[in-house]
């Protein structure tokens, strides 16, 4: 009788351990007994982790002795801080701490020599550390949404750097050490305080798209003008009166764009002055040739 009462009351017990709350996916491996390794995914290129969504306020300990994870995912979570073990997964090439709650990263950041994408958007950073410099293999970065105002003179070393996102920030002017970056294809700074762009632009000669979107800025500088590869420029929201004679050195903006995702001259909701906002309704090539004109006149 007691051998089939015990019986009952484990079958009960599994009923209600299935019925509970599902373990967040390592705590369910170590729980049973499995190395922490197994969560690894190996794939063609890297051999990856992802504890995307998993409601944590702390990083566990074991994943700092998965020396072979070479991507690495913790966004969504809400993590308040990454501890300096950090540095010990120095295969890393692509790290996500988007969307947690961090004020600050470790300086050991600066030991993943071989990273070249990292994402900590959407998080409480109020600047970013020196170190992250000497990462000199990155090549993508995302610092948007986020608290900070200004960065490290050190970024200049970070000369692999392509793809650069600092919108929603709290910038009044653009760093300085920007204007080093000449790899930089892609430059997002909408969102900001600014209220000039400096002539300094003109030293992003590979830059492609460049979103100023939402700023105070005023002018948009001649220097502009001169980079030839420009195929986006997004200057939307903000308070441009007039606009450069030599626009039409641009001549990779193939039109006036509306779509935000569409390439293109972006300058809808600016005070223009007249006659401009009737000659943008003219499309690009009226415009420019206004400007063109308007130069030869000058």
């Amino acid at each position: 009788m007691g051998t089939e009462h015990s019986k009952n009351e484990e079958r009960r017990s599994m009923v209600f351990l299935r019925k509970g709350p599902k373990l967040p996916a390592w705590e369910d491996a170590l729980l049973a007994g499995r190395e922490p390794k197994a969560l690894l995914k190996r794939g063609l290129r890297y051999v990856s982790l992802s504890l995307i969504m998993k409601g944590m306020t702390s990083t566990p300990d074991f994943l700092w002795g998965l020396h072979e994870v070479q991507k690495l995912n913790l966004s969504r979570n809400q993590l308040v801080v990454i501890p300096p073990s950090l540095g010990k997964l120095d295969r890393l090439v692509v790290l996500n701490l988007g969307g947690n709650c961090l004020k600050c990263l470790p300086k050991e950041i600066g030991l993943l020599r071989n990273l070249k994408v990292l994402f900590v958007n959407m998080n409480c950073l109020k600047e970013v550390p020196a170190e992250l410099s000497l990462c000199r293999k990155l090549e993508v970065l995302s610092l948007s949404h986020n608290c900070i105002s200004q960065l490290p003179l050190s970024f200049t070393d970070l000369t692999s750097l392509r793809k650069l996102n600092l919108s929603n920030n709290r910038f009044v002017q653009i760093p300085l050490c920007i204007f080093a970056l000449r790899s930089l294809d892609f430059l997002h700074l909408g969102s900001n305080k600014l209220e000039n762009i400096a002539e300094s632009i003109q030293y992003l000669v590979n830059l492609q798209i460049f979103i100023v979107e939402n700023n105070n800025i005023r002018s948009l500088p001649r220097s502009l003008c001169y980079i030839s590869t420009l195929e986006l420029l997004n200057a939307d929201y903000n308070a441009i009166q007039t606009l450069p004679e030599e626009l039409y050195r641009l001549r990779r903006l193939r039109r006036i764009a509306w779509n935000p995702m569409d390439k293109g001259l972006h300058i809808a909701h600016n005070p223009l002055s007249r006659p401009l906002p009737e000659v943008v309704e003219g499309g690009l090539d009226v415009l420019f040739s206004y400007l063109r004109d308007k130069k030869e006149h000058n």
